[in-house]
């Protein structure tokens, strides 16, 4: 087989060198599956590829980023990019190449791997338990440095601001606008680790894009994770798209995860209190007595209560945060402040609180010797209108902006349309949320550590209509079918207006929450404050 894709190649090569120019091979000719526009150099050495397989008869399945799949009755599939770093290649930048894996199913599966620089010749290939090579000689991984890093970190207009956090935080890194070269740059031991962390789903790694090189890095020593930490997986589906951490030394990827959550040994404090609960006061006289000796700044509005100087959240450099109200601070305050936060229960049922008002000098002890863990959740990214709103913790619910006049929804899952109803609005929820709103209506309640999303219809007029749980990575879509306004309202703290006929997208978020917590498990939590709540 491997001689069929080097045959593949070769045919490639020689049909991309008849293009004469770089604004031919640039040429705009449509939209591909992937539904990114196709340049003229992608579909011929695409319509390349196929031609090939099917002047020789090859019973060999195609999954490629331009026509999508083609079913040729094989048993497995060819995994393509017959072109990865299409800018490169039009601009004669020689980072550019040929991309083709074998599997069935799902990257887990792939069992050979070949891909060559189109711009230079060199050839990378893998077979499953028989390592990996280039031009004929093993490579493999290095050993990390982790004082002298060099990391490939994808900085492309989708990239999330911690990805250029992370550049300023190690010696080198470079950005080649080829995912699968930038694999391979790792495999070969000339880089350490290769990042992909973008905030818009649209612009995460597709299967196609290193369906190969990922083979080619696991037979020279390295792995692949997920956002959650687990062995990257991603199914032959140009639908699907993923983040992810690669690495040829474990210790890479624990510098890259665990010092973002790393709390100094003498942190700095932020105490943001919700001055309309009864006894703020006393209670942030409390917190501040039991903090003596640390430093610490108040929020503007406790402040003022002390004739004291204070500083907005959002400007809070602080190394934890320290919330005194209910769920709603909690939620407030993580609206525009990413330090990991611990919140006293001054409000209602506080299940997001890990405090109680009578555990205060308790909680603020075992806060200062470090006897806590951090548990980290994901959020939820509203896209409207080519723009990008506030992430949510708990949900955003789109409902009708007009008392009591229904709404006509579809709801889409990664494009698809998974339902249509009329109601008077729909809740996307994060596990986090789905002990608020979303229970209220009769969804599940989802323990933190399940990587799901949860669709609520609200008041359906269908008494069908049942929520549903998604995988967390999927892209979730709420069209106004009517024309009639909505309301977009995130997490019960910011609301935007939508109209009708338009679309909301809402994508995991790359940004997660950092709540603290002291040894109390979540179905505790469960019972003591929802099954026994009033």
């Amino acid at each position: 087989m491997m001689d069929v894709l080097s045959r593949i190649a070769d045919a490639v090569e020689e049909a991309i060198n008849t293009i004469p120019d770089s604004k031919c091979r640039g040429k705009c000719i449509g939209m591909g599956a992937d539904g990114t526009s196709t340049s003229q150099i992608d579909k011929i050495a695409e319509n390349t590829v196929l031609a090939f397989i099917q002047k020789n008869g090859l019973r060999l399945n195609v999954l490629s980023e331009e026509i999508g799949f083609v079913d040729n009755g094989g048993e497995e599939t060819l995994v393509l990019d017959p072109i990865d770093g299409t800018s490169n290649a039009i601009a004669g930048v020689p980072l550019f190449t040929i991309s083709m894996a074998i599997g069935t199913q799902s990257l887990s599966d792939v069992h050979t791997a070949y891909l060559r620089n189109l711009a230079t010749g060199d050839v990378i290939t893998a077979e499953k338990g028989r390592g990996a090579y280039k031009n004929g000689s093993k490579i493999h991984v290095r050993e990390a440095d982790i004082s002298n890093l060099f990391l490939m970190i994808y900085l492309g207009n989708g990239a999330h601001p911690s990805s250029f956090d992370l550049a300023k935080r190690v010696k080198s890194s470079r950005s080649y606008g080829c995912a699968s070269l930038e694999m391979i740059i790792v495999a070969e031991g000339e880089a350490d680790g290769f990042i992909m962390n973008s905030e818009r789903y649209s612009r995460a790694i597709r299967v196609v894009d290193i369906a190969a090189s990922a083979l080619v890095l696991r037979e020279a020593g390295g792995e692949i994770y997920d956002p959650e930490g687990n062995v990257l997986d991603m199914k032959f589906d140009l639908d699907c798209r993923s983040n992810f951490i690669a690495f040829g030394d474990r210790k890479v990827y624990d510098f890259i995860v665990k010092a973002e959550n790393r709390i100094p040994e003498s942190p700095k404090y932020g105490i943001c209190v919700n001055t309309k609960v009864r006894g703020a006061k006393e209670y942030t006289e409390q917190v501040i007595k039991a903090l003596e000796g640390c430093e610490y700044i108040l929020d503007s509005g406790i402040a003022g209560e002390f004739g004291m100087k204070g500083c907005p959240v959002e400007d809070m450099k602080a190394d934890i945060l320290v919330t005194i109200g209910g769920d709603g601070t909690i939620l407030r305050t993580f609206m525009t402040n990413k330090a990991p936060l611990i919140g006293i229960n001054a409000g209602g049922v506080g299940f997001l609180a890990e405090i109680d008002v009578n555990s205060i000098d308790e909680g603020m002890r075992r806060l200062r010797s470090g006897d806590y863990t951090i548990e980290e959740r994901f959020k939820l990214s509203p896209w409207y209108d080519g723009e990008y709103l506030a992430d949510a913790v708990n949900e955003a619910v789109v409902h009708t902006d007009s008392i009591a006049k229904i709404r006509h929804f579809r709801v889409y899952v990664n494009d698809r349309l998974m339902t249509e109803v009329r109601a008077d609005g729909i809740i996307v929820s994060t596990p986090t949320g789905s002990t608020c709103y979303a229970m209220s209506l009769g969804a599940p309640v989802i323990d933190p550590r399940v990587n799901a999303i949860v669709i609520v219809p609200m008041a359906a007029y269908k008494f069908a209509s049942r929520p549903f749980v998604v995988p967390a990575d999927a892209k979730v879509t709420v069209e106004t079918v009517m024309d009639s306004g909505c309301l977009l309202v995130v997490d019960g703290q910011k609301e935007y207006g939508i109209k009708g006929k338009t679309r909301i997208d809402f994508t995991r978020s790359r940004e997660t929450v950092r709540f603290i917590r002291f040894s109390t498990d979540f179905y505790s939590r469960v019972r003591e404050k929802l099954v026994n709540a009033i």
